[in-house]
């Protein structure tokens, strides 16, 4: 359903509220997970203490060694990711997509794609700029193409993923295709059987003219780094709670066999939602398992997880996200199997 270019934007009928209650949970969940980086981070230090009745000290070791490398390694990743996420909020209008993209939504699907390599944006930021492009005016197949690439095949990403697999271009290589690929299909097949559906839920248009940009960006960056530094700490101790606890000879079964290997790595990364510019070295530390299961787990990472679930139920609609998570999923592991195989 593309929305008529010539028309005033849509605006916001709901009246401010002037307590600010709309600021009010983003600020609470920046607390709840700036308390849980605060906890994993004290476990990791003071962890020996604590478990010692659990663990083995080697166990307590390794885990503690794993932790902190993930994280230390990802940490920079990540700050650059959120740095040029908020800058694209703040000082990219999303009238210029709109003017961008051709206006024939078959043509504009692969475009949005591709300009996901050169846009930055983190999982938590797709959303809203997916939100606020369809509220512009671009067509929600070319919104949602760009939603699922722009995490996943952006400079940092691609970056992050190098460094993780030093030696291995054809890592990177393969990250790159597969979530380009998805994020194609999933816009064309969207445009194919979902445009104009009930089970999308069109944004409202919530910009708001009188914030100011440095504002916009100050904001943005710290909602963004608080919610993505406590998922990589949750994910990294994950990590490293998985080679430790899980016994050896299970995940050698596990990661023996090339199809569970792939539906349980992608299964975990859903779980996990770890950040996409850091989500390669949590996939790396998993040395157990196939380069095609590590390439599930980083493609489907950025474009399906528990938040990203949330997000786009309370922005598109609880019909959209139970029919467009499956759908995501399934493309993303067959894609993962293909390029795999491919490449790999």
């Amino acid at each position: 359903m593309t929305a008529n270019p010539t028309a005033p934007p849509p605006v916001d009928s709901d009246p401010p509220d002037p307590d600010g209650a709309e600021k009010k949970e983003p600020t609470g969940s920046s607390i709840a997970f700036t308390g849980t980086l605060v906890l994993l981070v004290g476990l990791a230090l003071f962890g020996r203490k604590l478990f010692a009745g659990w663990f083995t000290d080697e166990g307590i070791r390794t885990w503690a060694t794993m932790f902190v490398g993930v994280t230390v390694q990802a940490i920079p990743f990540l700050v650059l990711g959120v740095l040029l996420s908020a800058a694209l909020t703040a000082f990219i209008p999303p009238s210029f997509f709109a003017k961008a993209l051709p206006k024939r939504p078959v043509l504009a699907v692969p475009v949005a794609s591709a300009s996901g390599v050169v846009l930055p944006g983190c999982e938590c930021a797709s959303v809203p700029v997916s939100a606020a492009l369809m509220s512009r005016g671009v067509t929600p197949a070319a919104a949602i193409a760009f939603l699922l690439s722009a995490p996943a095949i952006n400079p940092v990403v691609l970056a992050s993923t190098a460094v993780a697999f030093p030696g291995q271009p054809k890592v990177v290589v393969a990250r790159a295709v597969t979530s380009l690929g998805v994020s194609m299909v999933l816009g064309w097949l969207f445009l194919a059987t979902g445009k104009g559906a009930s089970w999308l839920r069109m944004p409202k248009n919530r910009h708001t003219d009188g914030t100011g940009k440095f504002e916009v960006f100050r904001s943005a960056m710290l909602h963004d780094f608080l919610h993505a530094g406590g998922f990589l700490v949750i994910g990294a101790a994950a990590a490293a709670t998985l080679n430790v606890v899980v016994p050896r000879s299970w995940l050698d079964h596990v990661a023996g066999n090339l199809l569970l290997s792939v539906v349980i790595l992608g299964l975990l990364a859903v779980l996990l939602a770890i950040c996409s510019e850091a989500d390669a070295f949590v996939a790396a530390s998993l040395t157990q398992f196939s380069l095609t299961a590590k390439l599930a787990f980083m493609v489907v990472g950025p474009i399906v997880d528990v938040k990203l679930i949330a997000l786009q139920t309370g922005t598109f609609g609880a019909k959209f996200a139970a029919r467009f998570a499956p759908a995501t999923f399934v493309v993303a592991i067959l894609a993962s199997l293909l390029v795999g195989w491919w490449l790999l």
